[in-house]
């Protein structure tokens, strides 16, 4: 039976999500320097079109077809083959595309590892490489009857899934095409902080539809999600701004930095804990995310767009916090608080797994696509910007 309201709800939450695909490229295009601003924001653009198209060709059957031995899923749903109008509450059709725009958002964060020195068709083909050996197998574990969800790990909306996937897979990508030239002797600042803004504030909006669609019904479980994903959100944007301020200036590209590591941190929460919990857990997010920031400096890593500290970090954090504060009475199951430390060893376990499979095969892939066809685009087109040397446009003013 299809259920008209809760219909009507993840259709509006679908077109959320979508739009913090163009919000992720807005964010990461107002970081980078003004002669690569079209190139970052065309990149998302591209990502959510190629995973669009493998999505309905092959990894939506790869992610929540019929498990094999809990690792992927068969093949049983390619070409859309049984997905159709009917459904349990909502329609199967409805169900694949709210998953397919959540693999476009997360190949859109990985981009953060390749700022200003990548060459489209490189990144067409990791693209489609990543998403079908990382991002589906990762879904299926989690949410598609793979041995993460057989274990009992809990994971309401992405925090292994899209962030910790993301954020460590931008690392590795970071480490193997190498620093921008010029990466710590020149100037490297932000082009156009309200863009910046402006992309942050579209993440923001969107991931009501992120975690409150994932209850996949109109309810009160999205609800509950819905005021812990704001909660968080604001606990996190605070938390850092007090950070930075105590360190020196409360810059405007901490304070929404701070709230995406807070609704990063909520995510594999949001359906499982007390909306009064988002509000240690997103304060503790925005403190742990600069943390990261701070080492990623530190050591002179070149991912300064900071995928790996606020979506990797802060995914670590969101899945061990959901492991430390679940409570049955909203996702019916208990964390270390309310007695179960036992969902907390768990979600430790997730953890590791994920991080290691997502970062490895993403260390492998970029080796071998750099082996083979090369990363990273000449010096002379790094040097003039990707807007012109990849796609023939700047930014006029």
């Amino acid at each position: 039976m299809i259920d008209s309201g809760a219909t009507a709800f993840i259709l509006v939450c679908t077109a959320l999500v979508m739009l913090m695909t163009p919000g992720v490229g807005l964010f990461y295009g107002g970081l980078v320097r003004r002669k690569n601003l079209i190139s970052m924001i065309a990149l998302a653009f591209i990502a959510f079109a190629l995973v669009s198209i493998q999505w309905v060709l092959f990894g939506y059957s790869l992610a929540f077809g019929s498990d094999i031995h809990g690792v992927i899923g068969g093949l049983e749903y390619a070409l859309l083959q049984g997905v159709g109008m009917e459904g349990d509450g909502i329609p199967d059709l409805l169900f694949m595309v709210f998953q397919m725009v959540f693999a476009g958002l997360t190949l859109a964060i990985v981009t953060s590892g390749v700022a200003e020195r990548i060459k489209i068709s490189s990144f067409v083909v990791f693209a489609l490489l990543w998403t079908t050996l990382v991002y589906d197998p990762l879904a299926h574990w989690a949410w598609g009857g793979g041995w993460a969800a057989s274990m009992g790990a809990l994971d309401f909306a992405g925090g292994t899934v899209v962030h910790i996937s993301s954020g460590f897979s931008a690392l590795a990508l970071a480490l193997v095409i190498g620093k921008r030239l010029g990466f710590g002797s020149q100037e490297m600042a932000p082009s156009n902080i309200p863009l910046v803004l402006l992309g942050g504030a579209l993440l923001w909006f969107g991931w009501f539809g992120f975690n409150a669609g994932s209850a996949l019904a109109a309810d009160g479980l999205a609800a509950s999600a819905f005021v812990a994903t704001n909660v968080a959100a604001a606990a996190g944007a605070l938390s850092w701004l007090c950070a930075a301020w105590i360190r020196g200036r409360p810059g405007s590209v901490g304070i929404i930095s701070g709230a995406i590591a807070g609704l990063v941190a909520i995510t594999p929460a949001a359906g499982f804990v007390d909306p009064m919990a988002a509000i240690p857990i997103g304060a503790a997010a925005g403190l742990v995310c600069y943390g990261a920031l701070l080492f990623r400096v530190r050591h002179g890593w070149d991912e300064s767009l900071d995928a790996w500290a606020i979506h990797g970090v802060g995914g670590i954090f969101g899945a061990l916090a959901t492991g430390v504060f679940a409570v049955a009475v909203i996702g019916g199951v208990d964390g270390l608080l309310y007695g179960n430390p036992g969902q907390l060893l768990i979600q430790a376990v997730d953890v590791a797994v994920v991080v290691a499979y997502a970062f490895g095969v993403t260390y492998i892939l970029a080796k071998v696509i750099d082996a083979v066809m090369g990363l990273r685009v000449t010096e002379e087109e790094e040097y003039v910007g990707l807007d012109i040397a990849q796609h023939g446009e700047s930014v006029r003013v």
